[in-house]
């Protein structure tokens, strides 16, 4: 049997992610956000939202670029703080010993602890309520290479034990149950 259940945000898991925003290091800093996700593939773009008077959005309402950084399990309490905390009182770096790195292209630091860090520019803002939602051209991503197979070159990014969001809390991932195609793939 199924009930009605309030119009609301319920679709879960999500990545749990800390932007990094900021473009000289007195101003750098970290919002964790679950509101991300890809928009188009080619050019590759994405979003977040945030709510206007969070400490990050003005900063990169002014600097129009951030960086979306993959968080992993052992990131897990960092992730949190960052996102209870405010910009304006605390030196999230420096609080959580977390390491401000260079980006290739953007002036944004990207998180050194971070497994896959993307370097995003703001093409966009779209006022929706609650929330901005900032859309960006994905410029550039850097991959810790210790997740990179040498064999085929491919991005394992399970391996990095990534974290998810679920309505409140924070989750690993599960064991692998397919890939994608597998369900139409060819009996040899």
């Amino acid at each position: 049997m199924r009930v009605d259940w309030k119009p609301g945000t319920m679709i879960y898991p999500l990545p749990a992610v800390m932007v990094s925003c900021g473009n000289k290091e007195s101003e750098y800093n970290i919002i964790t956000v679950a509101w991300t996700g890809t928009i188009c593939t080619n050019p590759p773009m994405c979003y977040i939202s945030i709510r206007p008077e969070r400490h990050s959005y003005s900063i990169i309402k002014r600097n129009m670029e951030f960086v979306i950084n993959l968080t992993t399990a052992e990131m897990a309490f960092p992730t949190d703080w960052c996102g209870v905390r405010s910009g304006k009182e605390y030196h999230k770096f420096e609080e959580m010993k977390l390491t401000p790195g260079k980006c290739t292209v953007v002036n944004a630091p990207l998180i050194e602890e971070s497994p896959l860090c993307i370097e995003c520019r703001v093409k966009e803002i779209v006022s929706l309520g609650s929330h901005d939602m900032f859309i960006a051209d994905v410029v550039n991503v850097r991959a810790d290479e210790s997740h990179l197979n040498p064999e085929t070159g491919k991005l394992e990014l399970a391996e990095a034990n990534p974290l998810v969001y679920v309505h409140g809390g924070y989750y690993e991932l599960g064991s692998k149950i397919g890939k994608f195609g597998w369900s139409v793939e060819k009996k040899k």
